[in-house]
């Protein structure tokens, strides 16, 4: 690589390191107002955040009775996840915790934004459209996958299934650490949940075998395993009979929670996205006026969003030098 290559690529761990120190540390300085709202403004479902709090307090407790409570991972928002995740059982979520510390220490989770370098990214999506595009009206990201036009055999040209899973997983903890508190900071409240567009025009059930079924298999297990209640909302859109066929097998065996989630739309599906997206913020051929012409398409753009914002960036720095001076 050149000097402003290698330049580039030092620059942009700097941030992504910086990021991860200053994760937690934004999380408690808008804890306070957490503390009097949930993220959507009003009391959980059948919890008043009082209640939350003891949850939390009380499976914070059995976490360090076990040993299970790692500096970096000692976060309230983090916590009530995965009680969440486990309808608030303190056992269950205790062993779907342990079972994410141990998955992390053998994936080498930890350190996978240092040590991964997918360079095959940018052809990827040429034959895989996906990415984080900024973020719906309510701060949160918006991740879109247009599942439909993946080219499977290109693919497995450029990459291996390992790798893809790596970069996935790669990205879950860049959004930990870097998508979700720069739009905090942006938003000015607490976010920790994504907006998911999935288009799967030209998907049917012949498409869903062999790798392509195998990578959404492993995705979403380690999804759902290790990075619980991070999905605010999906919509799928561009759904044909081959779709709905699917989807009527699989909504059963989803839990509901996650099913009321999942808004299934056809072909006229704009003025949903609408509703929920800016214009400016949706891609244009998701009836949005956003081109991102400067970077070749919406999907192949450089990460669009509140954390490639400069003065998101900075406000996120000057935590981190709080934080410093405070320790």
């Amino acid at each position: 690589k050149s000097d402003s290559d290698n330049s580039e690529g030092k620059s942009r761990f700097a941030v992504l390191k910086k990021a991860k120190n200053v994760s937690s540390k934004i999380k408690n300085s808008l804890k306070n107002k957490i503390r009097r709202r949930t993220d959507v403004g009003v009391f959980e479902e059948d919890n008043t955040l009082e209640e939350l709090e003891r949850a939390v307090d009380a499976f914070r407790e059995a976490l360090v009775s076990d040993n299970l409570l790692p500096a970096r991972f000692d976060d309230y928002h983090t916590m009530l996840r995965f009680l969440k995740a486990r309808k608030f059982n303190t056992e269950k979520a205790k062993i779907m915790w342990a079972n994410m510390l141990q998955w992390r220490k053998e994936f080498g989770t930890d350190t996978i934004i240092e040590d991964f370098n997918f360079t095959e990214s940018s052809e990827v999506r040429k034959f895989y459209p996906h990415g984080y595009h900024g973020t719906d009206k309510e701060g949160r990201p918006v991740y879109i996958e247009r599942l439909g036009l993946i080219d499977i055999e290109k693919l497995l040209q450029i990459t291996s299934l390992g790798r893809f899973v790596k970069y996935q997983v790669q990205e879950f903890e860049k959004t930990l650490s870097l998508r979700f508190p720069a739009c905090s900071v942006a938003a000015n409240k607490h976010i920790d949940t994504s907006t998911t567009i999935l288009d799967v025009q030209g998907l049917g059930v012949m498409s869903l075998t062999g790798p392509v079924l195998e990578f959404i298999k492993v995705v979403q297990k380690i999804d759902n395993d290790n990075y619980p209640e991070t999905l605010w909302r999906m919509f799928v859109v561009n759904t044909g009979p081959g779709f709905r066929l699917i989807w009527n097998i699989v909504k059963p065996l989803l839990d509901p929670d996650t099913a009321s989630k999942i808004q299934v739309l056809g072909t006229d599906y704009q003025c949903s996205l609408l509703q929920a997206i800016d214009a400016s913020e949706l891609p244009e051929f998701f009836g949005g006026s956003c081109t991102c012409a400067a970077h070749g398409g919406c999907l192949r753009s450089a990460d669009k969003g509140p954390w490639i914002d400069p003065t998101v960036l900075k406000a996120m720095q000057k935590v981190a030098v709080s934080d410093n001076e405070e320790s």
